[in-house]
């Protein structure tokens, strides 16, 4: 059966029809597509193209349906096309000819733009609630290590120490932004394109108002042309969804550092691992590393769906059908590697000692020895040569910035080209501040602003974002 047959006076040949066929992909729909479709009897039945009698008939026939495909119980025609084509031929299989009125008013294009902007709608209710989760894993994990101190990197060396916690929690806000871009994606995307028709705007007089409240939309598209033809909203998403990825991908990368044992920071469960074919011995992060693997395929959805709308003129082609794919599969591999980290994170295991004494190495405090002499009225390059020769001192002699003896400090600061540096070396308290600033705790300590890594500070994010991510809230 074609939907399009009348001017037709030959079938398909076979390898047009397997070719254009979509069922594999958009059965993914048939929800939506019944909720909009029972919206739509409503609206023709307010526009008096229909009786009370017959809206009550099509839409008692297409709930039915939707029981049925809920349950699983539809057995999928690909000799049908789509999955529109599909359940109309159901429809028509369980009512009779009614079901041929269902389409009056209403064109595939514009039916095809309104399901996928349901499924989206559910969709990113079901993947926020999957980033809420790792959120959460990452919060408590926050809160059960909350003193670890890891050693913080840039350029891949060390720089300055900071909380785990603190590492964590930059983790829940790069998350959190993922949650603001999905639901700023929804709000463009949450307004009805249903009564467009094909392009030029349906031939009757629908109330696609009243259709959208309907259906839960925020509104109607205000362009007929572009509303049958707009695919902003799936790159949006995708846009999004492709950040989720790369910052799982991130936390992924640390993950499978960390447990190295060159490292020992963490040891991931056995119930996220997995071992050899031929190496007794290994145990590797296999999850972490699919994360890791899978962020490209989703980069790959946003990119091809781009290169796909990049040349198409006003209004709906048929490349559009290329659009579910990509998006339906991303979204799944957002939502599997959200579940999988998520698992992962809560059963992690921290090793304090490993992260404390590598934290300790690379002179990581030693920007706080500076800030310590700046707050003292050394002016900050001056105190920065300083330090430096402090590292270097200890360097040479190989011991920890904080170990250095009271004289070598003193000496570093007369020869300093700053007469607030040389007059400190008169102090004679100096060289126990210096070493104070110097220790782990001391350089913590000195990070005492917002967003920063001192005990109180992070804290108090920690507690902001059990609150945020309170069951309640």
């Amino acid at each position: 059966m074609r939907l399009w047959g009348g001017r037709f006076t030959e079938e398909n040949d076979q390898r047009v029809a397997d070719f254009t066929r979509s069922i594999e992909v958009d059965s993914a729909l048939a929800v939506d597509d019944l909720m909009g479709s029972i919206a739509h009897v409503r609206g023709l039945g307010r526009a008096g193209l229909l009786t009370d009698d017959e809206v009550a008939r099509l839409v008692a026939g297409l709930e039915d349906l939707r029981a049925d495909v809920e349950a699983g119980r539809i057995e999928w025609d690909p000799g049908l096309e789509d999955v529109h084509l599909n359940l109309e031929v159901a429809l028509g299989r369980r009512i009779g000819p009614l079901a041929g009125k269902l389409h009056t008013g209403r064109s595939r294009n514009d039916q095809v733009a309104t399901d996928l902007r349901l499924w989206l709608r559910r969709t990113v209710a079901v993947l926020d609630a999957a980033i809420v989760d790792t959120e959460r894993a990452l919060v408590d994990l926050a809160e059960r290590e909350g003193d670890a101190v890891l050693p913080g990197t840039t350029h891949i060396q060390p720089a300055q120490p900071v909380l785990f916690a603190h590492h964590l929690l930059a983790y829940v806000e790069m998350l959190e932004r993922d949650r603001g871009r999905l639901a700023d994606a929804l709000r463009r995307a949450n307004v009805s394109p249903l009564g467009s028709g094909a392009l030029a705007g349906a031939g009757y007089p629908l109330d696609r108002e009243a259709t959208a409240r309907d259906l839960g939309f925020d509104g109607v598209t205000a362009n007929s042309l572009d509303a049958v033809s707009d695919r902003d909203f799936v790159v949006e998403t995708l846009a999004a969804l492709a950040l989720v990825m790369v910052h799982l991908s991130r936390f992924a990368e640390e993950v499978t550092w960390w447990s190295n044992p060159r490292f020992g920071f963490v040891r991931v469960a056995d119930a996220f691992s997995t071992g050899s074919s031929m190496m007794p011995n290994k145990k590797n992060p296999d999850p972490a590393e699919l994360v890791r693997g899978r962020v490209g395929r989703v980069i790959g959805a946003l990119t091809g769906t781009l290169a796909m709308l990049k040349g198409l003129p006003l209004a709906y082609q048929r490349d559009l059908q290329e659009d579910k794919a990509p998006l339906f599969e991303a979204a799944a591999t957002v939502e599997a590697s959200l579940q999988v980290m998520a698992g992962l994170i809560a059963t992690l295991a921290v090793s304090r000692e490993r992260m404390a004494a590598a934290a300790g190495e690379g002179y990581t405090t030693a920007t706080a020895v500076a800030d310590a002499l700046v707050r003292r009225g050394v002016a900050f390059r001056t105190a920065h040569h300083v330090v430096g020769s402090l590292v270097g001192e200890a360097e040479r002699r190989a011991i920890a910035l904080d170990a250095l003896d009271d004289e070598t400090i003193l000496a570093a600061l007369r020869a300093a080209d700053d007469d607030a540096a040389r007059g400190l070396a008169d102090d004679t308290g100096i060289p126990a501040a210096v070493r104070a600033s110097a220790s782990i705790e001391g350089a913590l300590a000195g990070s005492d602003v917002i967003g920063g890594t001192a005990p109180a500070r992070v804290a108090a994010a920690l507690r902001a974002a059990q609150e945020r991510l309170a069951p309640d809230r």
